[in-house]
């Protein structure tokens, strides 16, 4: 047999080999052929579905919930505010003996008055960094002296109008307890 017969014999042997091997695969090949498919197939759709329908029922146990109380969370916010003001209001009459006028109001805490009495240890900078609005957007009435105190500080609420009840109702400084 000459030299170029005995390479062909040899490829021809190996290449039954191989298709032998690879159509009698060994179990560990097998199983790692099946588990890289595996692997990368995606989500089916009822999985899809499922998901979507427990996002769906917690959407609806929670959203109710939720919505509505944007009214409380201002209100809230507003009191807050109302504190924050009342301790600037401290600071103020500490320094100056005297809580400002109605007539200088809340803007006495951010800029020294011109109007009235003027104080005469008024702390450069200010008591409050700027003044606030409630959280309706609507300026804080000031009034001092006031018949329930030495001074008033009030957000009108929702409305925005003297007076009301629930959601309507006035935040004023003596009644922050109240509801």
């Amino acid at each position: 047999m000459s030299g170029r017969e005995q390479v062909e014999s040899a490829w021809t042997v190996w290449g039954k080999k191989r298709r032998c091997l690879s159509a009698h695969a060994s179990p560990s090949t097998q199983h790692s052929a099946r588990h890289i498919l595996r692997s990368e197939r995606g989500f089916t759709f009822i999985e899809i579905m499922v998901v979507v329908a427990i996002l769906a029922i917690l959407a609806a146990l929670v959203i109710p919930r939720i919505m509505g109380r944007t009214d409380d969370a201002k209100r809230t916010a507003a009191k807050i505010q109302i504190r924050n003001i009342e301790g600037a209001l401290q600071l103020y009459k500490l320094d100056n003996g005297v809580y400002p006028s109605t007539e200088q109001g809340l803007k006495a805490l951010v800029e020294k008055p011109s109007v009235g009495v003027i104080p005469k240890k008024w702390k450069l900078g200010g008591y409050l960094p700027k003044l606030p609005e409630d959280s309706w957007q609507n300026p804080y009435k000031y009034l001092s002296p006031s018949p329930k105190g030495d001074y008033e500080i009030i957000s009108l609420g929702t409305d925005g109008e003297v007076g009301g009840e629930g959601i309507n109702a006035d935040i004023a400084n003596w009644n922050l307890d109240k509801d």
